[in-house]
């Protein structure tokens, strides 16, 4: 609560009768969380609805009743705007305590969105559609445009919440911190400078581009998005332009383990064309990875990259993986001890070769369980499971994170902290994983090498095939 002369110029009980004035008007409701409110057994506080800062009067118009808690821990100091983050982090919690990735899929959700099919014809160069769902029975017609270099065609539509869903194929993206800066802006307000991107698919139109951007303005009321659409379009050419995108044009900020997700649909996108072309059907995979990598001969390098990421996106995103629950998958933040960045550097560095693309078939020996990548990933799935029982679970705790943890014990204060979170902490921070995977590696080589062997354990190469011969001698 920021400085107010008028309340200050008020007596003890002048101020009971305004926060009893405010809790009528606000239906017994905090202004931030909308949770209720009990005068006489809660603390609570008269603050600006509007800061003072921002032009906003010192008056009883501009008053707002919250709890003491949410006005203390509030993340904006304009209670409006706080009153959205509040909504926003709910719907965060709500999709993080069922394991999912916050995302627009679920703010859509929350305020209306993702119920209906988009109902449309094209004739020539214009799309003609309705919203008849919704009770809006006009028509509505939009110019298709062709694009001059890549032949796609758009159009420029303004869609209704009730028909938008997020596109977690093409953008499986979360939700960032960036998004509360985004809902400040468009309060004050400034205008979007860029059009949210989709396309329609199965009869839905999925956004692919600009969920942040979406997300923000729904959490300030908006009812209907304008888009720019694409229509019938190349999805492979959108897989691979949104991801060079993030990764070699660094137009926009796609972490690395989203850069490996969606390596892993466009691997998927390149096995499904490579059975059409073949005349396969979709669940032959008597092929290998290496006459994948021959047949797309213009692109070589990019399907190696594909097959490699793909199975570490496997391996990191598996539901079995206990360590999942402890990686950071947004770059930077302090409530996990370990980041995509350095899980990788480690441990899928470590244990996953880069430069191997098996000329076995895709499903060798898979129904016997001898399938190299399904080993490999199983494998290090176990490894994950391993460190997660040993050193995280019931020992590190989210809630200390890892925010100047050091600094604190450095000036004495660190007392409360737990020893446990304390080792969890210190054994995943990069510079001191790289070093203990590598004798964890040793390890667990001189385990799958056998007696005859000569070949010292440090120099010898941890691939797949490697997985596969070593467990098969010992079976």
């Amino acid at each position: 609560m920021g400085n107010s002369k008028y309340l200050d110029s008020l007596s003890i009980d002048e101020k009971k009768a305004l926060s009893q004035k405010l809790w009528s008007i606000q239906n017994h409701k905090c202004f931030i969380c909308g949770g209720d409110m009990d005068l006489d057994v809660q603390k609570t506080n008269i603050d600006h609805i509007r800061p003072l800062t921002n032009g906003g009067k010192d008056d009883p118009c501009n008053f707002g009743l919250t709890h003491e808690h949410c006005n203390k821990s509030k993340k904006d100091a304009d209670l409006q705007v706080a009153k959205k983050l509040f909504q926003l982090s709910e719907i965060i919690q709500s999709a993080t305590e069922k394991n999912e990735t916050p995302s627009l899929k679920h703010v859509l959700l929350a305020n209306g969105g993702s119920k209906y099919k988009f109902k449309y014809k094209i004739e020539g160069s214009t799309i003609t559609y309705s919203f008849d769902d919704i009770g809006d029975t006009h028509l509505y017609s939009s110019d298709i445009f062709n694009d001059t270099l890549s032949g796609e065609k758009t159009a420029f539509i303004k869609v209704p919440l009730a028909y938008l869903y997020h596109d977690d194929v093409i953008n499986p993206r979360g939700i960032n911190s960036s998004i509360s800066l985004l809902i400040k802006e468009f309060y004050k307000p400034n205008p979007q400078l860029h059009l949210s991107l989709g396309r329609i698919y199965d009869d839905k139109i999925l956004i692919f581009d600009g969920q942040h951007k979406a997300v923000a303005q729904i959490i300030l009321g908006v009812k209907e998005l304008v888009l720019r659409l694409f229509i019938n379009p190349d999805i492979e050419r959108l897989i691979e332009t949104n991801t060079n995108a993030g990764s070699k044009l660094k137009q926009i900020a796609f972490d690395k383990a989203i850069v490996r997700q969606l390596h892993d649909t466009l691997y998927t996108e390149r096995l499904r064309k490579y059975q059409t072309d073949h005349n396969l059907s979709s669940d032959d995979f008597s092929f290998s990875e290496q006459q994948v990598v021959d047949y797309f001969k213009g692109e070589r390098g990019n399907i190696r990259t594909y097959i490699i990421n793909s199975q570490k996106n496997s391996i990191t995103r598996s539901q079995d993986n206990k360590l999942q629950s402890y990686i950071n998958f947004e770059g930077r933040g302090n409530k996990y001890p370990l980041s995509y960045s350095t899980f990788e550097k480690t441990l899928l560095s470590a244990f996953i070769n880069t430069k191997t693309i098996l000329k076995s078939p895709i499903n060798h020996k898979i129904d016997e369980g001898l399938n190299p990548r399904m080993m490999e990933r199983d494998q290090l799935i176990r490894l994950c499971n391993l460190l997660a029982e040993k050193i995280l679970i019931d020992k590190y705790d989210p809630e200390i994170g890892t925010y100047r943890i050091e600094n604190t014990i450095a000036s004495g204060s660190g007392n409360d902290i737990p020893d446990d979170h304390l080792v969890a902490y210190r054994l995943f921070k990069e510079e001191i994983m790289y070093n203990w995977v590598q004798y964890l590696k040793l390890v667990i080589s001189v385990c799958f090498l056998s007696k005859k062997s000569t070949e010292p354990p440090q120099t010898l190469p941890f691939t797949p095939q490697i997985w596969y011969n070593k467990c098969k001698e010992n079976m």
